[in-house]
């Protein structure tokens, strides 16, 4: 699939099979977010991938605490999750993570996966227990949570595209 086709037919999966995401499937994914830009090419975030239900379950967790309904499930059984952090000290920290968030989610479309961004990932890590959780993880320094991008093969079809108005102006 080329890119500009991943952009136009990607939407958000909200519904995924329990079957692990193939690791070529993955590499290609994680790959891409690594090729987002980055304020002064500083490369700023990090991708931390969860597979292990007990700690996607915990984050979920966490998520559906800080939306204010903790027996959501934010995560949507996926069975790969994304965290995206990026350095707090960079000064394009959200725009460096979220630009690595859109990457990953084309790359997913491109390769037969489902996405989705989820929120609240800034608070979690906020907390004593998220910070607990990047202590345990192996993240040294200061940095904060930009959002998860949620991997899996889709259980259903996707919503169909709605229509784009063109939203921008032409100055010649």
């Amino acid at each position: 699939m080329d890119a500009l086709q991943a952009i136009y037919e990607r939407r958000s999966c909200r519904c995924f099979l329990p079957q692990q995401v193939d690791e070529r499937q993955l590499t290609t994914v994680l790959a891409a977010g690594t090729y987002a830009p980055t304020g002064m090419g500083r490369q700023s975030p990090k991708i931390i991938v969860l597979q292990k239900r007990e700690d996607i379950d915990l984050l979920e967790r966490m998520n559906a605490a800080i939306m204010g309904q903790p027996d959501a499930h934010p995560f949507y059984g996926a069975p790969t999750v994304c965290v995206v952090l990026a350095d707090a000290g960079a000064h394009t920290a959200v725009e460096d993570g979220s630009l690595v968030l859109g990457n990953l989610m084309l790359a997913a479309e491109a390769v037969g996966l489902g996405s989705c961004w989820i929120h609240r990932a800034r608070e979690e890590f906020a907390t004593p227990e998220g910070q607990a959780l990047l202590q345990k993880w192996g993240v040294a320094g200061n940095y904060i949570g930009v959002g998860h991008c949620l991997l899996g093969y889709p259980a259903a079809a996707p919503n169909p595209r709605v229509s784009r108005k063109p939203d921008y102006i032409v100055r010649p």
